[in-house]
């Protein structure tokens, strides 16, 4: 059965395998930090994002969307990391909204790799942030726990990142932006809808 997490409530994860799922009201990045026991990143290879979307562990989308899913296999993170934190940020020079008050709350959850739901939690409350710290998966005591956080940062992705310590924070933040800029620019539109015109005779 699934829990409705509220801002700073923890629940017990019951495996290690699972997914983040998440539900936006515009195209979001998704990206993960993993921490040290100090809550410290201690370089940019304990950072998951659309320009390097595979650690050991973990792997987040390339691309900004409304909806993502983020695989998690906490047996296979190092023992070094304690907490395994799942951000959200709006895309920068897009055409899309600049702050997360502008769109519906966004939704984030945890599921087994089946689908069966284990939490979920809305990140209400935001206005003029345009990152945000969703979730955490921390390490206590052997065992792993979910919580929901819903830190938002009206500075933007280089002012989160800088507060969950990682270094060379605006660095990072530009490359984050520049690699869901290139994966935007790739995308193929639709063809057009087909009219009686265009549609083949039969």
């Amino acid at each position: 059965m699934s829990v409705e997490l509220v801002r700073g409530q923890n629940h017990p994860l019951p495996d290690t395998r699972l997914e983040i799922r998440v539900a936006a009201g515009a195209p979001v990045v998704a990206g993960i930090l993993l921490t040290d026991s100090e809550g410290r990143v201690t370089g940019p290879d304990r950072a998951a994002h659309p320009g390097s979307p595979r650690l050991p562990g973990v792997e987040v989308p390339r691309q900004a969307a409304a909806q993502h899913r983020l695989a998690v296999d906490l047996g296979a993170v190092p023992e070094a990391v304690h907490r395994v934190v799942v951000l959200l940020a709006l895309p920068s020079g897009s055409s899309g909204p600049d702050r997360f008050g502008a769109v519906a709350a966004p939704f984030t959850a945890v599921t087994g790799t089946d689908g069966s739901a284990i939490a979920g939690f809305t990140l209400t409350g935001l206005g003029s942030e345009s990152a945000v710290v969703a979730l955490e998966l921390y390490r206590r005591h052997g065992a792993w726990k979910v919580r929901a956080v819903g830190q938002g940062y009206a500075e933007g992705l280089a002012a989160l990142l800088q507060d969950q310590g990682v270094p060379g924070p605006d660095g990072l933040a530009r490359d984050i932006q520049e690699a869901v800029g290139r994966s935007m620019g790739r995308t193929v539109a639709p063809p057009p809808p087909r009219t009686p015109d265009t549609a083949p005779a039969h």
